[in-house]
């Protein structure tokens, strides 16, 4: 059995955060059965472009892997009634949504602790459940900018800068899982679950880390730094090469001697401005023009051999591309396949949490309502009649319902 072979996860989920935490999990063996809403398409990320035709997209494809899904009204009382038999047969029910979703849908504990008590229910929103914003909707730019990021980001002379990568979605979502692990584990030790409340919002500002610590106990003011330049520590940032860029890193005394070594500038190593952390970083400038016109002299691939030589942490500033036809990338297996009857062979990145020797097994993302039938007939025993009599009331939301919920490409709550 996968490592969380025996977990069944009930998943109201959409976009990026939510479907990243659930699909780590299910890439471990998690029985992920994403419940998407008819009336509005389903999961939005099945819309986003580009790379999208009908309700197929390569977005939704990253984040939907290895995962079940059934479209249920949880408006309706039929469609309420077959969740809460799922809810029977579950540990976890997962959700996305704003912060105050969860109550209006009655999927906390509370609300469900009588079918399960060992249900544990978990939601990440934008800022979580409670406090004044507990009901605004959030994305991760959103919150890269109220929490302080791209006050970080960037240079000195220019604006506030996003990170390039969706960072706060990305961070909750693995937050989010090892929230659920947790819970689980705990769930089954007592017998008693419970609630996890996590945010996008707590997030972010968990991850200003020392920044926060020095800020909060001594007052230190940061801001951007040129050439992404570590705050504190000199060497630490990116040099113009001949050809290109480079990042180079002391984060250790031996590191800038070794640096030295692999400069040619043994003089340095007695110069009182740099024989130290804090005379360097109080000599930054004075050390940095010294570098940067020796960096500019010679290429990254020049730059790189001489310093993986002399042992000095150092990497070029690769593109997207670089980045995934690396050795490295492709040592560690870190580019997977799927086999898509829109796509045809989709290639994405593999998951990074690596528990065992047993390489996970991999399915493409579901069709919407594509399990049905398994989840319906197999999981939960219905029969034909049974399920005509659901359909005809609604539980599983209408055709014009799914048709209108379509053509607005799945303008459901905001996260």
């Amino acid at each position: 059995m996968k490592p969380l072979g025996d977990m069944r996860i009930l998943a109201i989920e959409q976009y990026g955060a939510g479907p990243l935490a659930s699909m780590g999990l299910a890439d471990l063996g998690a029985d992920v059965i994403k419940i998407e809403d008819p009336a509005v398409g389903g999961d939005v990320g099945r819309y986003v472009p580009p790379y999208q035709a009908g309700e197929d997209s390569l977005f939704f494809e990253t984040f939907s892997r290895n995962k079940r899904s059934i479209t249920l009204d949880l408006a309706n009382s039929h469609g309420r009634g077959v969740f809460e038999d799922l809810v029977r047969l579950s540990n976890v029910v997962f959700s996305n949504l704003r912060g105050d979703v969860p109550e209006h849908l009655r999927i906390r504990y509370r609300d469900l602790e009588h079918l399960n008590a060992r249900i544990v229910c978990c939601s990440l929103s934008g800022f979580g459940t409670t406090g004044p914003r507990a009901a605004e909707p959030a994305y991760d730019y959103l919150i890269q900018a109220l929490s302080g990021w791209m006050s970080l980001t960037g240079e000195p002379d220019g604006p506030p800068t996003k990170s390039g990568l969706s960072l706060v979605d990305f961070s909750a979502g693995f937050v989010a899982a090892n929230a659920i692990l947790a819970g689980v584990h705990a769930a089954t030790r007592d017998g008693v679950g419970m609630d996890c409340d996590v945010s996008l919002f707590d997030t972010a500002i968990s991850m200003l880390s020392y920044i926060a610590t020095w800020h909060l106990t001594a007052g230190f003011a940061p801001g951007r730094t040129s050439h992404s330049s570590h705050p504190s520590l000199v060497p630490f940032q990116a040099f113009e090469a001949s050809d290109g860029w480079l990042v180079v890193a002391c984060p250790k005394e031996k590191f800038f001697r070794r640096l030295l070594v692999a400069l040619e500038q043994p003089l340095l190593a007695d110069d009182p401005r740099f024989a130290s952390f804090a005379t360097r970083r109080e000599h930054s400038h004075e050390l940095v023009a010294i570098l940067t016109a020796l960096f500019r002299a010679d290429t990254v691939d020049a730059w790189i051999e001489r310093l993986r030589v002399a042992g000095v942490p150092s990497a070029p500033v690769n593109d997207v591309a670089a980045a995934l036809s690396d050795t490295q990338t492709l040592a560690r297996d870190l580019v997977v396949e799927t086999s898509h009857p829109r796509f045809g062979t989709v290639r994405q990145v593999a998951s990074p949490v690596r528990v065992g020797t047993e390489q996970p097994t991999l399915r493409r993302a579901p069709r919407m309502n594509e399990d049905s039938d398994d989840i319906l007939k197999g999981l939960l025993g219905y029969d034909d009649r049974h399920l005509a009599s659901l359909a005809r009331a609604g539980a599983f939301g209408s055709n014009d319902g799914v048709s209108a919920g379509r053509q607005s490409q799945g303008h459901g709550s905001p996260l």
